[in-house]
């Protein structure tokens, strides 16, 4: 009736091992699990990023962070919903509030093994590896500092503040282990409607983990308030990343027309231009995951209905690679009807009969938005979504012309899954003065230079406010800009480098007023503009003059301004500001 001893020690041993093997397997395929989604196959239909939408007036949403190895061999990076969604478009309204609670799912590493950020390769006192922070750091927002494993997240073109639990990188650090860290962000009810995104802004380690995919889309919705010229219509969002080469060692393929010139790599590996529009590219693209891999370059898909009109909001959410996009029938140029940038409609000062720019082609810095109105071509029809070579300067990276997707009309095709209001009501014009109309307070001179480090490892990345002396970029050391709250600035930022930049700050946007000394008028705001490379001759520097925007409330605080090409703002090439309060003037008594 009863086991004996033995046999019961034997069975409860037996047991004890089966339940640990059980735990054991289980714990494996939880760690499993805990990597990136599975990612779609070269020539998939590209898929619409699943969307989270506010609810009255609050958008709550939890995103883990994790990475893994994908089929393809490369490292993976991406922040992931509850159910498994990766990179979910966070959908808010002007006066809304985002709760965000992010989760570090990666599993910690002793500190010998975390790696170190660019400024040790360097040799600079950075302690990036070592879990270094900013001066200023808040305890509750510090958690351990920049290492390898750590991220954060900045709303990219947000005018919220750079304080801690909303859009701070200085302190920020949520490493593996740590409980969720909340953000909570009050969408400001002037914020310009239109495409924002988030990525991680861990300094020394931006570039890999945005390389590997971790970046997503932020709309603040109700553009057709601004411009009813795109009332009612179905909206795409599509989210260009770069990675590395999938087939580093494959020769170029054979339809490519233009002569191969050698491959010759830069000091940070990367491919440099080779000055005629083809060869083999610094980084692979793909779109919504879709890859496009060099040297075939199988085009994605993209299918609409015939001649539907629809609103696409496309990201360059590259780390160094840029678009210049264009939209083919048949190899015919279509035109591309653009109503935003960088998340702002580019209606001047908000009048609506200025909404629409309609343009050949779209330059897409990396970081940069556009939103732009297309038209699908007639059943049948070849068409396709290219992006053209760009000049990036002898030591800049080589961007070829290349497809990204075949765009086919459909009869069948899936409705979009977002459509803008049919009838909206319209925002009030904006009541503060349009900042083309400002009268500047001051101007400041900035310029961005390079230095080939001295032990031969990667270059050293410098912007430099004019006067001071060209230094790498150290969290701990004090503001290189201060300035006040309700100011309008001019700033000249020059280019004193062989390679193409790209301008961006933090917590605002600017108005671009002159090209190469050369007064524009294209009254639009951006929050990231090419500043084009010196060709090492011409007695002046390349520039571009910038009305800065320090009016808003939500811009008191101390912030970054750095170039988007991440190898070069991991490399050093970025700065501090400090916007203090306005002051206030007492009359007498």
């Amino acid at each position: 009736m009863f086991l004996s001893y033995h046999r019961r020690w034997t069975v409860g041993v037996l047991l004890l091992a089966l339940l640990a093997a059980a735990a054991s397997h289980a714990s494996v395929a939880h760690a499993k699990s805990l990597g990136c989604p599975t990612r779609p196959v070269v020539g998939s239909l590209v898929g619409e990023p699943e969307s989270l939408h506010s609810a009255h007036g609050v958008l709550n949403v939890e995103l883990r962070y994790r990475t893994s190895v994908g089929a393809d061999g490369r490292r993976h990076y991406c922040y992931v919903s509850p159910d498994g969604g990766e990179a979910p478009t966070l959908r808010v309204k002007p006066g809304d509030l985002l709760v965000l609670h992010l989760k570090n799912e990666e599993p910690a590493a002793p500190a010998s093994e975390q790696g170190h950020g660019r400024g040790q390769d360097h040799g600079q006192d950075h302690e990036r590896g070592q879990g270094r922070m900013h001066a200023g750091a808040r305890a509750d927002c510090t958690r351990g500092g920049m290492t390898a494993l750590a991220t954060n997240l900045h709303f990219h073109g947000m005018s919220v503040p750079a304080t801690c639990h909303q859009d701070d990188v200085l302190n920020t650090f949520v490493q593996p282990g740590d409980p969720p860290f909340e953000y909570r962000l009050q969408i400001a009810p002037n914020e310009p409607p239109g495409l924002y995104w988030y990525h991680p802004h861990i300094h020394g380690f931006t570039k890999a983990q945005v390389l590997g995919g971790a970046s997503g889309a932020l709309i603040v919705e109700g553009i057709e308030r601004v411009d009813p010229s795109v009332a009612g219509l179905p909206e795409r969002v599509f989210i260009v990343r770069d990675q590395e080469l999938l087939n580093p060692d494959a020769a170029p393929s054979q339809n490519d027309s233009v002569p191969q010139p050698p491959v010759i790599r830069d000091s940070e590996g990367d491919i440099l231009n080779t000055g005629t529009g083809g060869g083999k590219p610094a980084k692979d693209l793909s779109i919504n995951f879709v890859p496009v891999p060099y040297p075939d370059y199988p085009p994605a898909v993209i299918k609409l209905r015939p001649g539907e009109r629809q609103l696409w909001r496309i990201l360059n959410a590259s780390a160094i690679t840029y678009l210049d996009l264009q939209f083919l029938f048949d190899d015919k140029l279509q035109a591309l009807g653009v109503v935003g940038l960088d998340g702002v409609p580019v209606t001047e000062g908000g009048a609506p009969e200025k909404s629409i720019v309609w343009q050949s082609h779209a330059l897409v810095p990396p970081a940069g938005r556009v939103e732009l109105i297309v038209r699908g071509p007639p059943e049948g029809q070849k068409a396709s979504l290219v992006t053209r070579t760009i000049d990036t300067g002898p030591e800049g990276e080589n961007d070829p012309t290349r497809p990204l997707a075949s765009v086919v009309a459909d009869p069948n095709a899936a409705a979009a899954a977002a459509h803008l209001e049919a009838a909206p009501q319209l925002l009030p014009h904006p009541s503060a003065p349009w900042l083309g109309d400002v009268h500047p307070i001051r101007t400041r001179h900035l310029y961005f230079s390079e230095q080939p480090h001295a032990l031969n490892g990667p270059s050293d990345f410098f912007i430099t406010v004019e006067g001071q002396q060209p230094k790498l970029f150290d969290p701990n050391d004090p503001p290189n800009i201060v300035t006040r709250q309700g100011d309008v600035e001019d700033w000249v930022i020059e280019n004193r480098s062989h390679e193409l930049h790209a301008f961006h700050i933090h917590q605002l946007h600017f108005m671009l007023l002159e090209w190469n000394g050369i007064p524009l008028n294209e009254p639009y705001l951006r929050d990231t503009i090419n500043v084009a490379y010196w060709d090492g001759k011409s007695p002046d520097y390349p520039s571009v003059r910038l009305r800065m925007d320090f009016r808003g409330p939500n811009v008191i605080g101390t912030f970054l301004y750095h170039c988007h090409l991440l190898e070069h703002e991991d490399g050093g090439m970025m700065g501090l500001i400090r916007v203090d309060p306005k002051l206030t003037v007492i009359g007498p008594q």
